[in-house]
């Protein structure tokens, strides 16, 4: 069951209507400075500030999100996919496609309950995703068609799959310093480990 914030919880409540925005907030590489920055998209109209996650998020609008599928939550350890649609013409995706190295970026997307007649907020934005760019697909329109520039998203859980070095040479371990100084060597003998027999004791 989805916990919701005293407001949000009592205009539901009161069967008031709402209209269902998405933010998305992605930190990518800045291609000129390679510096981490971030960028963040909205499917209203305007450009505006939100508070997300305890800060204050601007968002740029102008409708540079064209299809989000239904976003499904669950527990587990699943690793999740879904696939983002921008258009690629909107001056907001132009820069986050042509200034932003985005692959591997790690990118949010929540829901925004918003007041249908003064488009006011209502409530908390909800995270509904939390993960990275899998990959950037962008389709150059042809004569008499619209071109779509296509995000790959898989969830956070995929950082459960990542393994563990097995091995670690003597090399690197002598880069680590000691605490009383001098080279850590505790992987001096590792190449003949289980090839010499050792005898402890006399």
């Amino acid at each position: 069951m989805q916990l919701r914030d005293p407001e949000t919880a009592a205009w539901l409540a009161a069967r008031r209507p709402v209209l269902v925005h998405h933010l998305v907030w992605i930190a990518a590489r800045n291609r000129a400075t390679d510096a981490i920055e971030t960028l963040g998209l909205w499917t209203g109209a305007d450009h505006q500030e939100f508070a997300v996650e305890g800060e204050q998020r601007p968002y740029l609008g102008a409708a540079g999100i064209v299809a989000l599928p239904n976003i499904v939550s669950g527990t587990g350890t699943d690793v999740r996919s879904m696939r983002l649609r921008l258009a690629p013409m909107a001056p907001e995706v132009e820069l986050a496609i042509r200034g932003y190295d985005a692959r591997q970026a790690p990118i949010q997307i929540h829901r925004l309950l918003t007041d249908p007649d003064t488009m006011a907020p209502i409530g908390i934005p909800v995270r509904r995703f939390k993960g990275w760019i899998n990959s950037l697909e962008l389709v150059t329109a042809a004569d008499g068609e619209e071109g779509r520039c296509d995000l790959t998203l898989v969830s956070s859980a995929r950082a459960g799959t990542r393994t563990l070095a097995q091995k670690k040479s003597d090399a690197s371990q002598r880069l680590r310093q000691r605490p009383g100084g001098g080279e850590d060597r505790f992987y001096q003998y590792a190449d003949i480990s289980g090839a010499v027999q050792v005898k402890w004791g006399e």
